[in-house]
């Protein structure tokens, strides 16, 4: 099972992006488990959580980003997203995403995301 992440890169202030984080291996049902999450790590700066989802649809976000970033799923797809809008300097970070399957916790890779002013 791995998660592959995608959708970062370059992109001006008030710009959007969608990260992408698919399940590639894993089975339907062990997806649809959850919870799903973001996370971000900026340059000198600890990781933090961005973005949560449980699998009864609550939804969590820092302040930071409420009303900005929204996190989804297509479980078909066995992905799950992080639409962002408004984007702000103080957004750019490497992005990850992580979802519990099997009993445990696995991560994407990252992807990076950087916001020009």
């Amino acid at each position: 099972v791995q998660l592959q992440a995608s959708g970062g890169g370059l992109v001006q202030a008030g710009g959007t992006l969608r990260l992408s984080c698919r399940a590639s291996g894993a089975i339907l049902s062990e997806f649809n488990s959850g919870p799903w999450e973001w996370y971000r790590q900026a340059p000198g700066k600890q990781r933090e959580l961005v973005a949560s989802m449980t699998s009864g649809g609550s939804q969590t976000y820092i302040d930071d980003v409420k009303g900005r970033f929204t996190i989804s799923r297509d479980n078909a797809k066995k992905t799950v997203y992080l639409q962002m809008n408004s984007l702000k300097p103080e957004d750019t970070a490497v992005y990850y995403c992580k979802i519990f399957m099997y009993s445990s916790n696995y991560w994407g890779r990252g992807t990076l995301v950087t916001v020009s002013s």
